[in-house]
């Protein structure tokens, strides 16, 4: 168990000392007695209540305080426990580098001294484990944050805890602490507003999906987009590694998959894939920003890449050409065939085996080449393999009507699917096309994306409540998915993404009694400075007030 060292001890009590200044008596008001009695005199105007920062996702409490908040100094240091683990000190040395961006100094990391407290202004960042003496009870990703002008005192129960407050102290840093190169000719001093944020998110999946075999991107451009789900808060990452138009990843007994399957993407041009050593290095970096990898290996419909590069995949025993259009449906896996679970077995297993999160997506939508029965067998078959490898398996909204493990998860993606294979789910993850999906337009003049689903405006991926979409269910929470069959660089990912990203992530973050379209329009449009530093090439969608 970590205990708190006396030093962040001491902060407490003496950042709960600083609320209880007491308040003056009012001296008693006489009048001459012959004097007619006059009206009282209006009260005086309430001061004003301070402004708020414009955070996103909304935090479930945000309480304002007074004075003149904390100023980050040459002198400021970080302080985190004597027993701080590495997962601990990492959040730590990515504060400190935002911290460098801000003010052209980098603050130390220190170890807690027992005592007494530094004279220097600090950055105190404590783990709370159960059973302690101090009960949070903000949960596994929750935190608890002051600011006064004596310290900054940031408080979670695990170490993702921390992180996802060091992602609302980087949206209280100036916009320019996000530029990878600014130089100052003498350090500047940065001053945080006094306030006490106590928060924790609604749903436990907080998700974004990225098809990356439509259209190829590397790894770096997905180290890309693990960063801007990390700013938002978000906790899952689900790579679609497969699809009839490109095999994505790796497998090392069936080398044609990559070399035959993976040479190509929509529109012809070469596609790409990944070594496991590759995706390996990018599940690494995505879980160092507490982001759990969700591979998804569709079938058995989406396979035409596989089918190309394995004949004995096929029912007739040849390999079918290559694709490189947008059509779907047309393709299925010979699901009679014994040799088709051998390979899976493969392919799933291969894939478990570096994958250190606990779920396998097996796809399982848009067959339209096999009988009920025969899509029923194969998604209750495959469920047993992903068992097998230790994986829980999720798969889009039309396995529901196979029978299910109580650990296996559906994916909402129809917005007329049947509502009463989706009521008996075990687990939902909710990504409805007419709210979530990302590769919508936003009207009718985006030159990217599709309509199939409807045009979506931020507003109408902001403002629903996931829990009245299918009543009843288990809902773990809501994921973003973007399709890429209009989507070919990082801009055009940025672009479709950016805003309703942000809208979505408070969808899943944020209380749904706290949320409201008017705020957040106004707390959106005041991230566009951010976003800018950042380099994004977001929408500027006509109906939010953007920061200039």
């Amino acid at each position: 168990m970590l205990k708190k060292t006396t030093a962040i001890g001491m902060t407490l009590a003496l950042l709960g000392a600083c609320s209880q200044n007491p308040k003056p008596t009012p001296a008693p008001v006489s009048r001459p007695p012959a004097e007619r009695p006059q009206p009282p005199s209006p009260p005086p105007e309430p001061p004003a209540r301070p402004a708020l920062p414009a955070l996103v996702p909304l935090p479930a409490l945000v309480e304002p305080g007074t004075g003149a908040g904390f100023t980050i100094a040459s002198d400021t240091i970080i302080l985190i426990g004597s027993n701080a683990t590495d997962a601990q000190r990492a959040p730590a040395r990515q504060l400190a580098e935002m911290i460098r961006r801000a003010t052209g100094t980098t603050p130390a990391i220190v170890t807690s001294p027992p005592a007494p407290l530094p004279q220097r202004s600090f950055i105190a960042l404590s783990l709370i484990v159960p059973p302690a003496p101090i009960s949070l009870g903000v949960g596994p990703e929750g935190y608890d944050l002051i600011v006064r002008s004596e310290a900054v005192l940031l408080r979670a129960e695990t170490p993702a805890g921390l992180f996802y407050g060091i992602q609302t102290l980087r949206q209280l840093l100036p916009y320019w602490s996000e530029y990878e190169a600014v130089l100052f000719r003498q350090p500047r001093t940065v001053n945080l507003p006094p306030l006490h944020i106590r928060d924790m998110p609604r749903y436990e999946w907080r998700g974004a999906m990225l098809d990356v075999a439509r259209h190829f991107f590397t790894v770096d451009e997905v180290k890309s987009f693990v960063d801007l789900l990390a700013l938002h808060k978000i906790n899952r990452l689900h790579l679609h590694l497969a699809d009839d138009q490109g095999w994505r990843i790796e497998i090392k007994k069936w080398p044609d998959l990559t070399l035959q399957g993976g040479a190509t993407e929509v529109g012809g041009t070469p596609g790409g894939f990944y070594t496991q050593a590759q995706y390996t290095d990018l599940v690494a970096y995505a879980a160092e920003r507490f982001i759990t990898i969700v591979p998804e290996i569709d079938m058995p419909g989406h396979t035409n890449a596989a089918l190309s590069s394995i004949s004995e995949l096929t029912c007739t025993g040849q390999a079918a050409p290559r694709f490189t259009g947008t059509d779907v449906g047309f393709s299925a896996l010979c699901v009679d065939l014994e040799f088709t679970y051998r390979f899976l077995d493969d392919v799933i297993g291969e894939i478990a085996a570096i994958t250190p999160g606990r779920y396998f997506h097996m796809g399982g939508d848009e067959v339209k080449t096999l009988k009920p029965e025969q899509y029923r067998a194969f998604v209750e078959r495959v469920q047993a393999i992903v068992q097998k490898h230790g994986k829980e398996m999720i798969g889009w909204d039309e396995i529901a009507a196979a029978t299910l493990l109580p650990t296996s998860i559906v994916q909402h993606w129809r917005p007329a699917a049947g509502g009463a294979d989706l009521a008996r789910a075990p687990q939902l993850v909710l990504s409805p096309a007419n709210r979530a999906y990302l590769d919508m337009k936003y009207d009718r003049d985006t030159a990217l994306g599709l309509n199939w689903a409807g045009l979506i405006p931020v507003r109408t991926s902001y403002d629903w409540d996931p829990a009245a979409l299918v009543p009843g269910a288990r809902v773990l929470g809501v994921e973003a998915p973007l399709w890429s069959e209009t989507v070919a660089t990082m801009r055009d990912v940025e672009f479709l993404a950016m805003p309703r990203l942000a809208a979505l992530a408070e969808v899943a973050w944020s209380p749904q009694e706290a949320r409201g379209w008017d705020t957040f329009r106004a707390r959106l449009g005041a991230q566009a400075p951010r976003w800018s530093a950042l380099g994004l090439n977001f929408y500027r969608a006509p109906e939010i007030p953007w920061a200039r």
